[in-house]
């Protein structure tokens, strides 16, 4: 990295010798790098705004999985420190939509102003605004590695703060250093809020949506359910007879249906192997995404059915060939009330579909890279 140069006594600013701090962001491919590319369009000017003085700034996004194989916060340290030695970077900021954990809490950053480095874990911005949240603490994070460093009659690096950024997003809080850690300045979060924060986060990452279109047996076994269901008269005298609070049990039990199918089919359910408290904390942070994961991408689905089954029976059913079955007149609720139960009846026919999907396409819909990543270490871990 390079560094500005002044006399003992004054101030030390971090900048190329062409009077332009050169900032890299190293992120991890998918969603990171995404919000480091959507960052980098806005952030020079946002830099130059708030540090004064004249002051440009240059920004590079830089795409590498620099968190391959390890959680290990100094492991990751390490690496960042190594990337940027050789560079013509003044500021390094590493961004990974991993959960990492230091000292029992939920890591959202930390900087080395030594080194002129930072990591942040998108997880713990949380699920929502995360691209303004993100541009936010990357735009505080650089400009305090960025600012002129101390000499050794002012205040240490180490007492400097975050202070609007944490401020935005309580219950975010310093965290502790240990004595021989490069970082000389962390913030975590931790608590109930902390923890569906970062929940929130985890879920984000793994883009629930996509579940949708990585599911295609499973989606073409439930069309298939639906298109006969919504002929059938059996079907048409049940969804008169049932209730509202009977056709939300029934949607209830075949979302959770689903669910459950695809979480133990698949093996998504994450068994720990250590017998800590923070192992098992962490494990059920993992699991508890994963079923949220899941679960979003299976209400997707299931809200697709519904239109899909109404359309379909807006166009077949025929209001004489209805009341001749089911004895009631066909009204406009009644094509709704269908729909809705055929969509749980076709939910649960994609159940059984979803079994003929291989483990690791469900795997990949349902998880970022990073976490099937980091999951088939563990896999790896575990059968050694």
């Amino acid at each position: 990295m390079i560094a500005g140069t002044a006399d003992e006594e004054g101030p030390v600013m971090r900048e190329s010798s062409q009077g332009v701090t050169v900032v890299a962001l190293l992120a991890d491919p998918d969603a990171p790098t995404e919000i480091a590319r959507h960052m980098a369009r806005v952030l020079p000017a946002r830099l130059a705004d708030r540090s004064g003085q004249g002051r440009r700034f240059d920004v590079e996004v830089v795409s590498e999985p620099f968190t391959a194989g390890t959680e290990d916060l100094s492991t990751l340290t390490r690496r960042i420190k190594d990337r940027g030695s050789g560079e013509h970077w003044d500021v390094v900021v590493a961004l990974t939509d991993l959960p990492l954990h230091s000292y029992g809490h939920k890591l959202v950053v930390e900087l080395s102003h030594e080194h002129g480095m930072a990591l942040l874990s998108l997880p713990s911005l949380g699920g929502l605004r995360l691209r303004r949240r993100a541009l936010r603490a990357v735009e505080e994070v650089v400009l305090s590695l960025a600012a002129p460093r101390a000499t050794r009659a002012e205040e240490p690096p180490q007492r400097q703060s975050l202070g609007r950024f944490a401020g935005r997003l309580a219950p975010i809080r310093p965290g502790p250093i240990g004595e021989e850690e490069t970082a000389d300045l962390r913030y975590v979060v931790s608590g109930p809020r902390g923890y569906l924060r970062v929940l929130g986060g985890m879920v984000r990452a793994n883009q629930p949506w996509r579940l949708v279109p990585g599911l295609s047996k499973a989606l073409a076994a439930a069309l298939a359910t639906g298109a006969v269901a919504t002929v059938n008269s059996t079907i048409w005298s049940l969804s008169e007879a049932l209730s509202t609070s009977r056709l939300v049990i029934a949607m209830v039990g075949s979302v959770a249906l689903m669910i459950g199918w695809l979480v133990v089919d698949a093996h998504l359910w994450h068994r720990s192997v250590e017998s800590s408290p923070e192992e098992r904390k962490r494990t059920a942070l993992y699991n508890a995404s994963t079923v949220l994961t899941v679960g979003i991408g299976v209400l997707v689905c299931y809200a697709g059915l519904m239109v899909v089954n109404l359309v379909w029976a807006l166009f077949l059913l025929n209001d004489r060939v209805f009341a001749s079955m089911t004895r009631t007149p066909l009204h406009a609720t009644d094509y709704w009330t269908l729909s809705w139960f055929v969509a749980s009846v076709a939910t649960v026919g994609g159940a059984l579909g979803s079994g003929l999907e291989s483990d690791e396409a469900i795997r990949a819909a349902a998880y970022s890279k990073r976490e099937q990543e980091r999951r088939r270490m563990l896999a790896d871990d575990h059968g050694d």
